[in-house]
C-alpha cells in the first residue's frame, strides 16, 4: 500500500501564487525569505516571466545561482530575469534596497535550491563544478552595482541564440554590469570574435585560461595582451603552437608573449604542449615568472640543453608538486642536468611523467639518488623510453623507500623485444615473474604498470601476487 504525502504549505502557496500573477506580485513585498526559492524555482519552471521579473526585483539574497536551474538555456527566461534587473538598473533606489548583486549563470548553485526546495528539486546537476562562493575580487576592490557570472567556452557553436541575446544585453550595460568568468576554455573561434567576447568581460576575475586549438605565433602574439590583463589567472594550458618557417618576427613575437608573464602575479599552474618557439628561448620565459609555480608541464616540443640548465636554476620551479616532461628529447643532454632539476624539487615533488624522452640506462641510473629523495612523490611514470632489466631493478631498490608512492608507470624492459623491436609476451612474462620476486625481496607492496605503450592505463592483464599487484599491458603486435 503505498503512502501519501501531502503537499507542503510552502508548495501550496506557490502554486496559488501561480494561478494568480496578479496576486503574487502584490505579495512578493511581505512574502517570507523561506518562499523566495521554491516559489522561483516553479515560476522558472513554468516560465511565468512576468512573475520571474518581478521576484528578481524583490530578491533577498545577494546572488542569484539561476544557472543551476538550466538544463538547456532558454532565452525567453533569461530575457524575463534580465528584464527584472533593468528595472532594478532604472531605478537607484530599489537597487539600493534590493540584495541582489550577483547573477550566476555558471551551472552551480544545485545546493542553495536543494536546500530551500526539499528533495523533490529539479535542478541540472555537475559534479566537476565548484560550489557557489562569493568572489574575492569584491573585497579587494569597488565592482559595478551588479555582476553576472558565466562559464565562457568559446567556440563557433558559442554563438547560440542565448548567448548572442546576453552579449548583447551586456553591452549595452557596460557601466553598470560586470560580466565575469573564473574559467575561459577556447576551442574554436577567430581571434576577431574572441577579442569582441573578451571586450565585454572583467578579464581580471578569470582565473584558469585553457586554450584547445593549435594557434601560430603570431595569434598567441595577438592575444597575449589579453591574458596579460588576467592578472589573477592560476593556471594557463596553450595547446600546440605553431612556427613558420619564415617568422621573419619571431623574435618579437616570443618577447610579446613571454612579457605578459610578468604580469599574472598569480599563476602557479603552467602547462604547454608543443611550445616550439621556446626551443633555445625558454629562459625569456622563466625570467619573466613572478611566483613560484606549482605544476609545470613543457610537452613534446624540442629544447636545448641550455633550455634544461635554465631551467633547473629556476628560482619559481622549487616548489612545483607536478613536472611533466613527456616528449622532450633528453637523449643528448647531460644527465646531470635532470640530476640537478630533481635535486631542487626533491621536498615537494609529487608527480613526474618522463615518459618518450629518449632516456637510456646511463641517465636514469644519474638520476636515480636525487629521485629517491623525493620524498613526497606520488605518482612516477617513464613510459616509452627504452630501459634494461638492470637498470629497472635498481629504480625498484632506490624508490622503495618513498612512502607516499602509489602509482609506477614503467617501460617493459628492453629484454622484451626482438633486434627487430618486436615484443616477445612470453619473455616479458618471465620477466614480470623476476620483477615480483624482487619486489617480494623487498618486502613492501606495491602498485606497477609495465608497457610497451606511453599510454599504460588501459591494461588488459593483471598478474597478481600476496603483497605486490603488477599491471601489464601492452600493444599486440
Amino acid at each position: 500500500m503505498s503512502i501519501w504525502n501531502p503537499p507542503r504549505l510552502l508548495d501550496l502557496v506557490g502554486m496559488s501564487l501561480l494561478r494568480d500573477e496578479a496576486l503574487a506580485f502584490a505579495a512578493l513585498k511581505d512574502l517570507p525569505t523561506e518562499f523566495f526559492p521554491s516559489l522561483f524555482m516553479e515560476a522558472f519552471h513554468g516560465r511565468h516571466s512576468e512573475t520571474l521579473k518581478a521576484m528578481v526585483q524583490a530578491w533577498p539574497f545577494v546572488r542569484l545561482p539561476l544557472g543551476g536551474l538550466m538544463e538547456m538555456p532558454h532565452v525567453g527566461t533569461l530575457q524575463a530575469v534580465l528584464d527584472g534587473l533593468d528595472v532594478l538598473l532604472a531605478q537607484k533606489d530599489c537597487l539600493r534596497r534590493c540584495k541582489l548583486r550577483v547573477l550566476d549563470l555558471r551551472n552551480t548553485g544545485q545546493d542553495f535550491w536543494s536546500m530551500w526546495s526539499g528533495s523533490n528539486v529539479r535542478v541540472s546537476s555537475s559534479s566537476s563544478m565548484a560550489p557557489v562562493a562569493e568572489d574575492r575580487s569584491r573585497t579587494e576592490k569597488p565592482l559595478a552595482p551588479l555582476e553576472v557570472f558565466i562559464e565562457l567556452c568559446l567556440s563557433e557553436g558559442t554563438m547560440d541564440e542565448f548567448f548572442i541575446y546576453l552579449m548583447q544585453w551586456v553591452e549595452k550595460r557596460k557601466v553598470s554590469i560586470h560580466l565575469c568568468c573564473k574559467k575561459l576554455k577556447i576551442v574554436t573561434m577567430s581571434m576577431e570574435n574572441i577579442m569582441n567576447v573578451l571586450s565585454m568581460v572583467q578579464l581580471d576575475c578569470i582565473q584558469e585560461v585553457q586554450v584547445n586549438c593549435t594557434w601560430h605565433l603570431s595569434t598567441l602574439a595577438v592575444f597575449a595582451p589579453l591574458l596579460g590583463q588576467m592578472g589573477n589567472v592560476q593556471r594557463l594550458f596553450l595547446s600546440p603552437i605553431l612556427v613558420s618557417a619564415f617568422e621573419e618576427l619571431e623574435q618579437q613575437h616570443v618577447v610579446q608573449i613571454t612579457s605578459q608573464f610578468l604580469r599574472l602575479h598569480h599563476l602557479r599552474d603552467l602547462r604547454m604542449e608543443s611550445p616550439s618557439f621556446l626551443q633555445g628561448r625558454l629562459d625569456q620565459m622563466l625570467r619573466c615568472l613572478k611566483t613560484p609555480l606549482e605544476n609545470l608541464a613543457i610537452t613534446h616540443c624540442l629544447i636545448t640543453e641550455s633550455d634544461l640548465k635554465h631551467l633547473s636554476q629556476c628560482l619559481n620551479i622549487s616548489q612545483l608538486k607536478g613536472l611533466d616532461l613527456s616528449g622532450v628529447p633528453l637523449t643528448d643532454f647531460s644527465p646531470e642536468l635532470l640530476q640537478v632539476l630533481l635535486e631542487k624539487v626533491a621536498a615537494t615533488l609529487q608527480e613526474l611523467d618522463l615518459n618518450l624522452c629518449g632516456i637510456m640506462d646511463c641517465q636514469l641510473e644519474a638520476i636515480l639518488p636525487a629521485l629517491s629523495h623525493c620524498s613526497q612523490l606520488r605518482t612516477f611514470s617513464i613510459c616509452g623510453n627504452l630501459l634494461s632489466m638492470a637498470i629497472m631493478e635498481k629504480l625498484l631498490r632506490h624508490t622503495d623507500g618513498l612512502p607516499s608512492l602509489i602509482l609506477e608507470l614503467y617501460p617493459a624492459p628492453k629484454e622484451s623485444y626482438s633486434s627487430q623491436r618486436i615484443l616477445h609476451l612470453g619473455r616479458l612474462a618471465q620477466l614480470q615473474a623476476e620483477l615480483i620476486e624482487i619486489m617480494r625481496n623487498l618486502g613492501r607492496p606495491r602498485t606497477i604498470w609495465i608497457s610497451s605503450s606511453p599510454c599504460p592505463r588501459w591494461g588488459n592483464e593483471i598478474f597478481c601476487h600476496e603483497k605486490t599487484i603488477i599491471y601489464c599491458c601492452f600493444v599486440p603486435p
